[in-house]
């Protein structure tokens, strides 16, 4: 038995193609958005105008106060507990309420839980609007219609949440193993029992996630919802803002911070325990 020539074993080994070049491509996104970038910030183009020479002239101003904020004042501790404490109530109440309102309307919003498109689309519609208007807006309105206090800023959390949670989980369940409720229905069952006892439990784990999410980012909207009047330490933060007490509003965001970060260890050991 012969050996093949070492050179037709060379010709026959298979070739390993070029790599593609996707330099050019990525430097024409970069040029794009350097592009659109200067067009933005280019107030004779109708851009943002960015004074970049009042920011070098006044840099100290924002040196000073960030020196200030690295010395916090712990004196002003025993005033922040009462707004920390309502603003907890109010992150809680609204993360609650906002639950409990969101599984009924995240089933109805989500395609496989709901065949009834016209139902389907009104409900997206009104989620949509919600979510469209931001919580400073909600917490104005409600302000001027409730008067000031702990209650306009429950009701701006609730809608705040309902907005997020709803699209989140819905769209869990648009993303969800839909062989189940085909099961169910081959089996006869209704849309409220296959909606039960098959999206539900598949999206449990996506519906508590979001609901802890809602329930950090209350902490910190409630915060600033105080600012117009919506109860919270957000009050406490604009007192210490007007008399430039950047030391004691030091002191207040690191309570802030180091309440966002319990919550969040808090839905980090229920996502463990849901898998």
């Amino acid at each position: 038995m012969t050996q093949a020539p070492a050179s037709s074993v060379a010709k026959a080994a298979p070739q390993v193609p070029p790599k593609p070049r996707t330099w050019p491509r990525t430097l024409g996104i970069v040029a794009v958005l350097a592009v659109l970038t200067a067009l933005t910030a280019t107030p004779a183009l109708g851009g943002v105008e960015i004074d970049l020479g009042a920011i070098a002239k006044n840099w100290t101003n924002g040196a000073d106060r960030i020196g200030k904020m690295l010395t916090p004042d712990l004196s002003v501790l025993p005033r922040t507990w009462q707004p920390l404490l309502e603003t907890l109530q109010m992150a809680v109440v609204g993360a609650a309420i906002s639950a409990a309102l969101a599984i009924p309307l995240s089933l109805w919003a989500a395609r496989p839980t709901n065949p009834n498109a016209p139902f389907r689309a009104a409900v997206r519609f009104v989620l949509n609007v919600i979510r469209a208007v931001p919580d400073l807006v909600y917490a104005t309105i409600l302000v001027a219609m409730v008067g000031v206090g702990a209650l306009p800023g429950v009701i701006t959390l609730v809608l705040f949440d309902i907005g997020i949670v709803v699209k989140l989980v819905s769209e869990a369940i648009d993303s969800a193993d839909a062989a189940y409720m085909e099961a169910g229905r081959a089996a006869g069952g209704t849309q409220s029992q296959i909606n039960r006892l098959t999206a539900l439990p598949q999206t449990w784990p996506a519906y508590v996630s979001q609901v802890m999410y809602s329930l950090e980012l209350n902490v910190r909207i409630s915060a600033i919802l105080g600012l117009v009047g919506a109860g919270g330490i957000g009050r406490l933060i604009d007192e210490m803002r007007g008399f430039y007490r950047y030391d004691a509003l030091s002191t207040i965001v690191l309570e802030i911070l180091i309440v966002v970060v319990l919550i969040e260890l808090a839905s980090n050991v229920l996502r463990k325990r849901l898998r």
